[in-house]
């Protein structure tokens, strides 16, 4: 089946490594994501993947610690980089061909960031795991999809969640939230609804990039929606 969103960017937190684990990474759900990503692949899209790494260390956690905030941010840009281990070594176990890539230098275990030659990754049918971020604090992994999505011209950014879509309240405390299948950028500011940090969701907006907030939980959803079906709350 032709897929409606061929270059996709996947954004997944890291706490959704944890699975029921209280931290760390489970290794139930590294091997959940990747058989969903292969599927993914097999389907000939073209797949990046942002990861954050709150499961490990949050950089906003810093300060009541006694860590300065820009010291506590480039911790968690290392974090991201451990979780982007992990999924590489996982998915190529898997038998998917990977392309680990960081925005801060480390040449042992990752490449640099450089915009042509990630595209060309994409282009021949790897999986990119973008990872520290942006390579600056103060920016969230949020941010870092919503950049990486555009420079590297993305169809979509699909945000996996572990609900089903954006509410107009949090569904797992209000029993009567109410679920949008379709919402605009405008609105979702105007309503005061949290998708992503308001500099990512600026980054979509003024480009153009749609987002698909999904439940990343239900198997076969990302396969689903890079075909076209309505599963997920589409904002553009």
């Amino acid at each position: 089946m032709p897929l409606k969103y061929k270059r996709i960017l996947l954004k997944l937190s890291g706490e959704s490594l944890m699975g029921n684990q209280k931290f760390g990474i489970s290794a139930d759900m590294l091997n959940y994501y990747a058989v969903q990503i292969k599927e993914l692949v097999a389907a000939k899209a073209e797949v990046a993947i942002v990861i954050g790494g709150g499961n490990i260390y949050r950089g906003l956690s810093a300060e009541p610690s006694g860590i300065e905030r820009v010291t506590g941010d480039y911790m968690g840009m290392l974090a991201t980089c451990i979780n982007g281990m992990a999924l590489q070594s996982v998915l190529e176990t898997h038998g998917v061909y990977t392309r680990l890539i960081t925005a801060i230098e480390m040449r042992e275990i990752a490449e640099p960031y450089i915009r042509r030659r990630a595209i060309r990754h994409l282009e021949k049918g790897r999986v990119l795991i973008f990872s520290a971020g942006t390579g600056s604090p103060y920016f969230t992994t949020d941010s870092a999809a919503a950049l990486r999505a555009n420079e590297i011209n993305a169809d979509v950014i699909l945000k996996g969640t572990r609900v089903d879509g954006i509410y107009d309240s949090d569904p797992e405390k209000n029993v009567n939230a109410v679920k949008f299948d379709h919402i605009s950028f405008s609105n979702v500011i105007n309503m005061g609804l949290s998708v992503m940090d308001m500099t990512a969701f600026t980054l979509c907006q003024e480009n153009n990039v749609p987002i698909i907030v999904f439940n990343i939980n239900n198997p076969g959803n990302l396969v689903k929606i890079a075909e076209g079906a309505k599963i997920g709350t589409l904002v553009n």
